[in-house]
């Protein structure tokens, strides 16, 4: 069962990278495409009410959405946020001008701060990676997304999540 980002964090199956080490990220989707420049910071997780202040005091920051158009519309989403789908269906392949959807938006500037949100965290991570590796130098997500993690019964909104911890969001 998953238990969402923080509990992969602790475990110990994985591997710990050691403070100040380079170590390369990869794309899941394309591996040994994306590698990060040591220069680079890691990307930040931002819990839920971390990522409200962060777009409050800096509403540079390009909010984007990278859950499929469906979920965008019919479940909410985030208030300011952009819809650029990671995947999206009928076939739910990642979506090939992920990087280039996201650049346009940013005004083609690479510095630009973006904070990104799916459901619970696992597309957003994957969509920051590749923008990291596209040379975007400040992203970060959203550590349990719009909806949460599952609880007990399987449900969402009931644990942790944007919508959960009461902020603001619309629905179409």
């Amino acid at each position: 069962m998953y238990q969402g980002l923080a509990a992969a964090r602790d475990d110990p199956r994985l591997p710990v990278r050691p403070a100040g080490a380079y170590t390369e990220r990869r794309n899941r989707h394309r591996p040994g495409r994306f590698a990060l420049p040591p220069s680079l910071p890691a990307m930040q997780h931002l819990s839920p009410a971390d990522a409200q202040d962060l777009l409050a005091q800096s509403p540079e920051t390009l909010f984007i959405d990278c859950r499929s158009e469906m979920e965008y519309l019919f479940v909410g989403h985030p208030k300011g946020a952009h819809n650029v789908p990671w995947n999206d269906g009928p076939d739910w392949e990642v979506n090939p001008h992920f990087v280039q959807m996201v650049k346009k938006l940013a005004g083609q500037a690479s510095a630009r701060p973006v904070l990104l949100i799916c459901r619970s965290g696992n597309r957003s991570s994957a969509a920051a990676r590749a923008l990291e590796g596209a040379g975007f130098s400040n992203v970060q997500f959203v550590l349990h997304g719009f909806e949460g993690d599952l609880d007990a019964q399987r449900h969402r909104n009931t644990v942790n999540g944007w919508r959960h911890d009461g902020l603001p969001w619309e629905q179409y």
